[in-house]
């Protein structure tokens, strides 16, 4: 592994560790253990995506339409505090999260929207992943080995998170515990929404 993808691996779970709305979920769906692999899979090619954009140079974008940031910024916030809220509702109630059967599982389509979601309306990502790895790329004489670098991260850390989420269902299998997480979940979102509309 060259030097540039070292340094790309670095950056790029450097911006996706910490605890997101998009992280959050995919923590979530491994922990009731549905649909993890095309959730994990979506997230890293989804970022995979945006990381080939940044580097191409797509990031100067936001620089020729002005409106664009402020149109995600505003439509991810929308869509934050609705889930934010929706999450917060699912603590108060308690022990109808437990069930994970056949009729309260999440389908397949519902997931994948919700997380193309997560990761398409959020402004942030645009922010960090295109224009910042866009622009620490330029740095780098081998900037295809940089990006490669940071997608290589984005596997890792999301196929970590969706399938780690297992070891903690012993914690799980009480219904405080996620009523706690949606607790966590709903207030993360609500935060991460009003630092979007307040920046």
């Amino acid at each position: 592994m060259s030097a540039s993808m070292i340094a790309g691996f670095a950056l790029g779970f450097s911006l996706i560790l910490a605890i997101g709305a998009q992280n959050a979920f995919v923590l979530r769906q491994g922990l009731r253990r549905e649909h993890v692999f095309a959730l994990c899979l979506t997230c890293a090619v989804s970022d995979a995506i945006l990381i080939g954009a940044g580097v191409a140079g797509f990031g100067t974008l936001a620089e020729a339409a002005p409106w664009f940031e402020t149109v995600m910024r505003y439509g991810g916030a929308i869509f934050l505090t609705w889930y934010g809220l929706r999450s917060l509702q699912s603590a108060w109630r308690g022990g109808a999260v437990m069930d994970v059967g056949e009729s309260q599982r999440t389908s397949l389509r519902t997931a994948l929207l919700t997380v193309l979601a997560f990761t398409w309306l959020n402004p942030h990502v645009y922010l960090d992943t295109v224009v910042l790895i866009g622009s620490i790329s330029a740095q780098y004489d081998d900037r295809m080995g940089f990006a490669l670098g940071a997608m290589f991260s984005s596997f890792v850390f999301f196929f970590s998170l969706g399938y780690g989420a297992g070891i903690l269902s012993p914690v799980f299998a009480r219904p405080r515990a996620w009523q706690v997480l949606d607790m966590i979940i709903g207030i993360v979102m609500l935060g991460i929404a009003y630092k979007l509309v307040a920046m």
